[in-house]
């Protein structure tokens, strides 16, 4: 279909069943339902086929298939564009009262009536055969002796009015619900864009039958049941075109398969290490290089269909007879081979010397010692094979390990010095939770207790049976001499680990010997120390130079060792010496809008010295406004308060002179009570500023419970020692009293946004230290067309649930406020998902989702457009900017939506921020959900303009704003407050 000539549906005239749309999830009361399981095998009498997964139904009829794998005779002609539902001819409509439901993917019979079911994002069938060309994932398959005659044909038969907008409003809000309005269509997910912002409304809709193999659905990828497709198109066209490079490397298979076998055992073996064993003994058989998980065998050749083979029991000498069955031929860069390849892409690094640690691999001969702060930093790498829309790619990221010369024991007796009346509580406050490494075997621990009653001569029972001392045992495995008899042990317990065949195994319980354990990671007193951590980002944050030489003297020693070379060749992996290096773009600048000047950004995205000049969208006036201060601060107050009063005039900020309480000591409970009494007497107040002396969690804390949740008031807590320096006085004021501004409710800037009625909202979760990994959720949606008003809420969750469940409950609750503001709601809302993992991404699509679509049932008749991106941070790509073979650090606004992309969502690389140290670490955007028909384009350029709006920062941030504010008061809440805040502050960003 060309993506030029949007389909439209002039003309329409036969279609009654759009008058009969009913909700429900597509089962008929007269008729059996039929399951959703996948992979069961149904009868073709009076039954549908559920989404079974590559099964076919019983028959001699030739057959299509249609949506995921399932297939089903064409006896009768077939019309529509679904999830592979297809309903019998016989049964006389679907969902309740024999209407047409609203499940996706509900493929209806042509045979009796006209009626074709149309899922989320689906293509209906054409009024008038023209000619089209077959996109690149779509294939025709058809009965050579029968044509499917085409929906013109069948329509033509019924001479109905289609409903006028007035009749039909049900038909109108259910249609909008599900991404199609009734005279717009729209293709599924990552297709171009067609309907409301696509082009011409009167295009005509394009023949077509049914495509086969073809299934589509709001935002991902079309995929076909058999062979490969090429990757659709997700990619934009705005910006100024740039080479940029990658830390993603290309590998070629010289393979022509890799061929998968089912091993079955007769009688059956319950021993994997028995199977293995087994499998072993047959090498003969199947060749040197194998991958086993116990029943499933994967060979670079292929044998018989099936091949018998015997092996004898050991235990009993029972004959056990192997039939090893091959089930597919796989291309050689199936994901099904990733997990093999990987298996030897370690051996290939320990090969090279280079030791596993964790999921990485170290270099322990190369470590950088930092005496002066006794840490030691190895270099490292962290690899994996990955398959993306460009192929097979190794990708390396440089990485470091940072290693204390402290071992537990040496943080023990410095605890006992501090502390001996309650040194048992201050080791485990400080201990427990720290991941530990073991330099004997460059293993890592994380201490979950501490075993008070023990000590290095007890003793434990060995693999053997056999009973020895921990000094006995590491004075003869590792020629390690333990000096402190007297010292506890650390007691690790590991996560249950599932082995193939789904039995979960709970592995006990490790003992360390806190001796030989030591600190990994940076202590938290060095991160308050700046110079501290300026040394040692020195060698961490290497630059975009750095990073890839490290990167070449990788392939280097790959390819000059023999050893890993014939460890590559056996699964037929060429590595390449060179970088992918290939054509990204950069964004167009963006406008920042102040209340009556604007100005397009430079180079370096950064607007600061204009917003303290420029006056802000709206100020708030501080009429009415406190600051609490121990006595001996009182001259860096004044001077503070002095500076406010100079810079707030061009700022357009209304400042008055503060009610300035001066408090006797600096105690939390001076400050709590003094502020809550200040409070009582003056309830029209706007705002507390606290001065605090030193980095003090308590004081911190406290004081934001108070004003957050018993007394709820904007606060701003500030350390003296920022305001200390007469030279940078001026810049520090500025920025707090934007702050202060957003606080009361005050705007700040904004960019132009073209799209109207917008809703954009972000979330981020975050884990609450003080119950057990109880999990915060936080929510901040903008209520206003310009995103300059934001409105937040936080829900507590379960113990490490990730997955949002209060998303419901939050958005209503947003929607309310939005309409309160506009007195209408929004059309088109954008969700920024923060913290999801790729592996999470079915979980979201499947689960929060839904959550959001049920939540517009609330508002009657309400059906907006939704598109949900999910957003991460913590990936491995790094993109460089090449010039001459030289490489260095992307400008901001650089975007990459190929060749690294997923094959299977519509997805892109942006680096939005300005990177002024190491290297150019893009952040991933998936979007996993589109009903508004946001072209690759709309997106990118919507996120990019998202990164700019974040009011802590007068430039772009890493992430869009709103999962920035999410961030924040999900932390806010998760690290101090371990409670949801008063819903008075829910329309301020008190949080910043």
């Amino acid at each position: 279909m060309d993506p030029n000539k949007p389909p439209g549906l002039p003309g329409v005239t036969g279609m009654p069943w759009l008058q009969q749309l009913g909700r429900g999830r597509g089962f008929q009361p007269e008729v059996p339902a039929v399951g959703r399981g996948r992979g069961l095998q149904y009868s073709t009498e009076g039954l549908g086929i559920g989404r079974a997964r590559g099964f076919t139904t019983p028959g001699d009829t030739p057959l299509v298939q249609f949506g995921r794998g399932a297939t089903f005779p064409m006896s009768e002609p077939l019309t529509g564009f679904a999830r592979g539902l297809p309903v019998p001819p016989d049964n006389g409509g679907l969902g309740r009262a024999g209407v047409l439901g609203r499940a996706r993917g509900l493929l209806l019979s042509a045979a009796a009536d006209p009626w074709a079911g149309v899922a989320r994002g689906a293509i209906l069938p054409g009024l008038e055969p023209q000619h089209r060309q077959t996109p690149p994932c779509e294939t025709m398959i058809q009965d050579p002796k029968e044509e499917t005659p085409s929906l013109t044909e069948q329509v033509a038969t019924k001479n109905v009015d289609v409903p006028t907008p007035g009749q039909g409003a049900t038909l109108v809000s259910m249609f909008r619900g599900v991404g199609i309005d009734p005279l717009k269509t729209s293709w599924g997910r990552g297709a171009p864009p067609v309907g409301r912002e696509a082009g011409d409304l009167g295009a005509q809709l394009k023949h077509q039958v049914a495509p086969v193999g073809v299934i589509s659905s709001p935002g991902r990828r079309p995929e076909e049941v058999m062979g490969s497709s090429e990757p659709f198109h997700k990619a934009g066209t705005k910006g100024t075109p740039v080479t940029v490079g990658s830390n993603h490397i290309p590998i070629c298979c010289k393979n022509e398969a890799v061929y998968q076998y089912h091993v079955t055992f007769s009688p059956n073996v319950e021993s994997m290490a028995m199977r293995f064993g087994m499998m072993k003994d047959h090498r003969s058989t199947t060749g040197e290089v194998v991958a086993f998980d116990g029943s499933i065998l994967y060979l670079p050749v292929k044998l018989k269909d099936v091949v018998s083979l015997k092996s004898v029991r050991r235990t009993d000498n029972q004959e056990v007879e192997i039939t090893v069955q091959m089930t597919k031929i796989l291309p050689p860069n199936s994901d099904l081979c990733l997990p093999f390849y990987n298996v030897v892409l370690r051996r290939v690094m320990k090969i090279l010397g280079l030791k596993l640690v964790g999921r990485n691999h170290y270099d322990p001969d190369s470590a950088i010692i930092l005496g002066k702060h006794r840490l030691q930093v190895w270099p490292g790498y962290a690899t994996c094979i990955k398959r993306t829309d460009g192929g097979l790619y190794l990708s390396v990221d440089v990485t470091h390990k940072v290693l204390r010369n402290d071992s537990v024991l040496d943080v023990m007796k410095v605890l006992y010095e501090q502390s001996k009346e309650s040194f048992q509580d201050e080791c485990t406050k400080e201990l427990i939770g720290s991941i530990v490494i073991t330099r004997y075997n460059n293993r890592t621990y994380r201490i979950d207790d501490i075993e008070w009653s023990k000590s290095p001569k007890d003793t434990f029972t060995m693999f053997d049976g056999s009973e020895t001392s921990f000094v006995d045992y590491y004075s003869k495995n590792y020629g390690i001499e333990i000096k402190e008899m007297d010292q506890p042990l650390l007691i690790h317990r590991p996560k249950e680990r599932s082995k193939p065949g789904g039995k979960q195994i709970i592995t006990g319980q490790v003992l360390l010997v806190p001796e030989l354990s030591f600190m990994t990671g940076i202590p938290e007193k060095m991160r308050k120390d700046f110079k501290a951590m300026k040394d040692l980002t020195m060698h961490i944050n290497v630059s975009a130079e750095q990073h890839t030489h490290s990167i070449k003297q990788l392939l280097k020693n790959i390819a000059g060792n023999a050893e890993t070379l014939t460890e590559l060749n056996r699964w037929g992996l060429d590595i390449s010496t060179d970088l992918l290096v290939t054509h990204g773009r950069i964004l167009p600048q963006e406008t920042i809008c102040l209340q009556s000047s604007s100005y397009v950004t430079t180079s370096d995205v950064s607007w600061s010295r204009e917003v303290g000049r420029d006056a802000c969208i709206s100020c708030i006036p501080m009429n009415i406004w406190a600051v609490f201060y121990p006595r001996r601060c009182a001259d860096q107050v004044e001077e503070l308060v002095s500076t406010f009063l100079k810079v707030a005039g061009p700022m357009g900020l209304r400042l008055e002179r503060p009610n300035r309480v001066e408090l006797r000591d600096d105690r939390t409970e001076t400050y709590v009570k003094t502020i809550h009494s200040q409070l009582s007497r003056e309830p029209n107040m706007q705002l507390v500023v606290c001065i605090m002396t030193g980095n003090r969690d308590d004081l911190y804390t406290a004081i934001k419970k108070l004003c957050c949740i018993k007394s709820p008031i904007p606060s701003q807590a500030i350390n003296v020692r920022t305001i200390s320096q007469p030279q940078k006085l001026r810049s520090v004021a500025q920025k707090i009293l934007l702050q202060i501004n957003s606080k009361l409710g005050g705007e700040l800037w904004t960019v132009n946004v073209p799209l109207k009625h917008l809703m954009v909202v972000g979330v981020d979760v975050h884990h609450d230290t003080s119950k057990k990994s109880r999990s915060v959720m936080g929510f901040v949606a903008s209520v206003n067309s310009s995103l300059t008003r934001w409105y937040s809420r936080v829900t507590f969750q379960a113990p490490n649930e990730e997955i949002i469940s209060g998303f419901k409950l939050c958005l209503s609750a947003a929607l309310q406020k939005y309409y309160e503001v506009n007195h209408n709601l929004p059309e088109k809302i954008v969700v920024y998902r923060d913290g999801v993992s790729d592996g999470q991404l079915k979980m979201v699509e499947l689960y929060e989702i839904p959550q959001l679509l049920t939540c517009f049932q609330a508002f009657p008749s309400y059906e907006p457009k939704l598109v949900f991106i999910v957003v991460q941070k913590r990936i491995s790509t790094t993109l460089y900017s090449c010039s001459a073979d030289r490489f260095g650090t992307p400008p901001p606004g650089t975007i990459l939506d190929h060749s690294l992309t997923h094959s299977d969502w519509m997805d892109f690389y942006l680096m939005a921020h300005q990177i002024r140290q190491g290297c150019g670490l893009p952040t991933h955007y998936v979007c996993v959900y589109n009903t508004a028909n946001l072209s690759p384009d709309h997106l990118q350029r919507l996120t990019y303009k998202m990164c700019h709006l974040y009011w802590n920062w007068p430039g772009t941030i890493r992430v869009p704003a709103p999962c920035k504010y999410a961030h924040k008061v999900a932390y806010l809440c998760g690290q101090y407050l371990h409670a949801e805040p008063a819903i008075q502050l829910s329309d301020k960003l008190y949080f910043l």
